[in-house]
Order: C-alpha cells, then sequence, then structure tokens
C-alpha cells in the first residue's frame, strides 16, 4: 500500500528589503490561509529574539493571530524555546489559544535560546542555567495541562485538563534521545543544520518509548523548498535565500533581498562551500525535478510528515511555490 506523507509549512515571519513588519505579519496569515487551501497539514512559527528582520518573537501572540484567520488547519510553535519562559505562563498561553481554537494548537518545544547569549540573559534573567533543566521543564509545563493537577496550589487556567499536542524541536542527536525517552513526535531543524539529520532519525525510532500521546515514533524534518516552472527561475529565486545565509556567515544580516539573476561575484569559494553545507536539505527546481529527489528523501530518512520552509521574496511567486510542493507531495510513492 502507498503511504500518504502529510506535509506542513513553517514561516519564519522573515522581513523583506522594503517591506514593513505589518505587511509581513498580514503576510504571513494569507500564506497560512493559502496553505489550508492546499491542504497543509500544520502551521508553525517559531521564537527569535533581538533579529530586526525577524518578526515573531511574540510567538504566542502570532499563533492566536493566524489560528484566528483560518478554519482548520493546525497551527502551532516551530518552537516556543522553554528555557526562556517559566513554564507556568506557556501553559497559560497555550492553554489559552486551544479554549479558543480546539484541537488545531500544537506545542513545538525546543532547548536553545532562539537568539544570542546576551539576549538570552535577558530573557531568563537569574536564571541563565535553565537550558540544564530542560527535561524537567518540560514535565513542569505537562503538570499543568494535567488534569490531575486539580489538587495543587499551582495551576494553570486556561490549561489544565487540556490535550495539547507536545513535540520535541531540534537540530542535533541531544534532542533525538529526549523526544524518543519522552515519546513524544520530534522535528528535526534540517533547513539550517543538516548535518546530523540521518543519525538523529534513527536514535529517535531506535530508542522510542510509546507514552500516553504516541504510541509509535513520528518524525517531521524541515527542509527549504523554492519551487518554480523553470530551472531557472528557481535558481535565481534561490537567490534571495542564499543571500540570507550568506549574511549568517558574515555576521552581516540584512532584510530578505529580491532576487538576482546571479550569485557570481557576490560570494567567495569558501562562503559558498558554507552556505551550500548549511542548505543541503533544499529542494531547489521544477516540480517534475523535485518529485524524485523528495520521494528518495522521504525514503531513506522514514519520513511521517514533511515541513518545508520557503523563504521567496515575493510573496504570489512563494505562495506558487507552495502550490507546486503540495502537488509534488500528492503524488509521491512510498511503501
Amino acid at each position: 500500500m502507498n503511504k500518504n506523507i502529510a506535509y506542513s509549512f513553517l514561516d519564519l515571519a522573515v522581513i523583506g528589503a522594503e517591506k514593513s513588519t505589518k505587511e509581513t505579519l498580514n503576510n504571513v496569515l494569507v500564506t497560512a490561509q493559502h496553505a489550508e487551501q492546499l491542504n497543509y497539514t500544520r502551521f508553525w512559527v517559531a521564537e527569535h529574539h533581538n533579529m530586526p528582520h525577524i518578526a515573531s518573537s511574540a510567538t504566542s501572540v502570532l499563533i492566536g493571530y493566524i489560528a484566528g484567520g483560518t478554519e482548520k488547519i493546525r497551527v502551532g510553535s516551530g518552537g516556543i524555546m522553554l528555557p526562556n519562559h517559566p513554564p507556568l505562563v506557556i501553559a497559560e498561553q497555550f492553554g489559552t489559544l486551544e479554549s479558543l481554537y480546539p484541537n488545531r494548537i500544537d506545542l513545538g518545544l525546543g532547548r536553545a535560546p532562539g537568539t544570542d547569549q546576551l539576549t538570552a540573559m535577558a530573557l531568563r534573567r537569574n536564571d541563565t542555567m535553565s537550558a540544564n533543566f530542560f527535561p524537567q521543564q518540560i514535565q513542569e509545563l505537562k503538570t499543568f495541562f494535567s488534569a490531575s493537577n486539580a489538587e495543587a496550589k499551582v495551576r494553570a487556567f486556561p490549561g489544565e485538563g487540556l490535550d495539547i499536542p507536545f513535540w520535541i524541536l531540534g537540530s542535533s542527536t541531544d534532542s533525538a534521545y529526549l523526544a524518543a525517552e519522552l515519546g513524544l513526535p520530534y522535528a528535526f531543524a534540517s533547513h539550517f543544520a543538516p548535518d546530523q539529520i540521518q543519525m538523529a532519525g534513527k536514535i529517535y525510532r531506535n530508542n522510542f518509548k510509546p507514552s500516553a500521546q504516541l504510541d509509535k515514533p513520528y518524525f517531521m524534518p524541515c527542509v527549504n523548498a523554492i519551487l518554480a516552472d523553470s530551472a531557472h527561475e528557481a535558481e535565481k529565486l534561490a537567490t534571495s535565500f542564499y543571500r540570507m545565509f550568506l549574511g549568517i556567515i558574515r555576521n552581516d544580516r540584512k532584510p530578505l533581498q529580491p532576487p538576482i539573476e546571479s550569485m557570481q561575484g557576490i560570494w567567495n569559494v569558501q562562503e559558498e562551500a558554507a552556505v551550500y553545507n548549511m542548505t543541503a536539505c533544499s529542494f531547489i527546481g521544477t516540480k517534475e525535478e523535485m518529485l524524485p529527489e523528495l520521494n528518495r528523501f522521504c525514503e531513506v530518512l522514514e519520513v511521517d510528515e514533511l515541513m518545508i520552509t520557503t523563504p521567496i521574496y515575493d510573496y504570489d511567486k512563494r505562495k506558487y511555490s507552495m502550490q507546486l510542493f503540495a502537488e509534488v507531495m500528492q503524488n509521491l510513492e512510498q511503501s
């Protein structure tokens, strides 16, 4: 029997050159509505701080905005960086979201700060070692959602008694072990950290322990996907994406730039190699070219669901790329 692989979308809310924060956030909602029409399973946003060209720092607020403007697509965090927050606050925020939009909210949890160390200190105040207690924080959060917490002196309202799916997010093998131990679905950030994806996937599957939430492993890598009607057009659109990563390497971050004809003369040989290494899990080309590549990727890694991010400068071309990707996923042949 053929296996249908669900597909989902991660919007990094990247602000483009000549585009305002308001326009960017409004377009996040338009993108979510488009994803819903194309039968994407879920739409996530991520927590980042002190980044002038990323507009998703108030992640819970943005999730509410997206969920309020859509009808059926699951909306969630990819992820909430739990060591930045008291678990009680996250329980209350996501309890509120789940109460407003029942059975549509995902709570993806990450250990990293989503920012630089100085900003992490500003977020975490005196609790600078909080990341070392990530598993305990997850358990504390789980307790606040549990109906059995009704006799406790500290309770989460809204939140208590609500069934919100937890996900573990990661970019290394450490997170794979944790997701397996807790029996939770596992999302891997291969869109910017591809090196350990194959090992992480194997560790997760081999060590998975069933839980009340999940009886068998569920693995969802995130990749970059830029599709167009021609390979030349896709590569041109991808120059915005390449320049974004080049800015990370050079520590010279700028708004997402309009595409250019070629990267020749923009980067040197070492920078080109570094960008390609960071973006190794990227699918750039036509629908016909991407079908066998995505089919092999999902088969080799035993993918249960595939999430994409599509950093294209032009909104309409990004939406068209999402459409082409959906068509590819609907034609995969997994056994």
